[in-house]
């Protein structure tokens, strides 16, 4: 079994906006996000043994979270672009009064539109189940430093939930840690599957 620490970044400047992010490389955190991947960092050498790898979305905010975890744990910082946010294309930088509704085309379920042109939440399940099934240790502990979206298509996926039954309900802040126990052979072999 492999147990998966997920992190959450810390507030960032445009969290502080409310602009949508998505995978827009360079937002930073803010003080107080800066303090929550501080915290973060504190809860996680308290789940996780020294020298866990910490692999982080390469996107800024989560970096600059991921870094007093790795520094903690005494390892580097790993990224991988699987553990971005969802793109929103044209969305991104916006606030929410900006945008302009779109209703989902007749027939398609709103978790495989791709809204502003950017990923649909089956885009962001494929590429997290990428992650999870072919880079997951076999046994032992990981910690990966995500994006909100993201990380509740990851835990839907190692709850064996489809993209389409998420937990929106649940909520995850800036700085959560939430852990799960998973098999990767049995990610491999579709037992999580959904659907």
């Amino acid at each position: 079994m492999t147990h998966i620490v997920l992190v959450r970044h810390g507030q960032s400047t445009w969290n502080l906006e409310h602009r949508l992010q998505g995978q827009t490389m360079h937002v930073p955190l803010t003080d107080l996000g800066r303090a929550q991947a501080e915290q973060a960092a504190r809860r996680v050498v308290e789940l996780v043994a020294p020298g866990t790898a910490v692999i982080s979305s390469d996107q800024l905010r989560a970096v600059q979270t991921a870094e007093p975890i790795a520094r903690a744990l005494g390892v580097a910082v790993a990224t991988d672009a699987r553990l971005r946010e969802q793109a929103l294309g044209r969305m991104e930088g916006k606030l929410p009064e900006e945008l302009t509704p779109e209703p989902a085309p007749p027939g398609i379920d709103v978790a495989d539109v791709r809204w502003g042109g950017g990923e649909s939440l089956a885009d962001v399940a494929a590429r997290t189940r990428s992650f999870l099934t072919i880079d997951s240790p076999a046994d032992g502990e990981i910690v990966l430093v995500t994006h909100g979206d993201t990380m509740r298509v990851i835990l839907g996926v190692l709850d064996g939930r489809s993209h389409r039954h998420l937990d929106w309900d649940l909520i995850i802040g800036n700085g959560a840690v939430m852990e799960r126990e998973v098999d990767p052979a049995a990610l491999r072999d579709g037992e999580y599957d959904a659907e």
